[in-house]
């Protein structure tokens, strides 16, 4: 299971996506891009689901 929220990066947005990884890495990446205007690359978003982990 993976969580990630706007607000956690930055942005005064109160989007956030959880689920598993693969369904997460889709939905907050499409959201950045197309309400932010930020392309995150999948391995990005990755390793902001990795460091919450630790």
């Amino acid at each position: 299971m993976a969580r990630l929220r706007c607000n956690d990066y930055g942005f005064e947005c109160e989007f956030v996506s959880e689920g598993e990884v693969e369904k997460v890495l889709d939905e907050f990446g499409k959201h950045t891009e197309e309400e932010h205007g930020i392309d995150y690359s999948r391995e990005a978003l990755m390793q902001f689901i990795l460091r919450q982990q630790n």
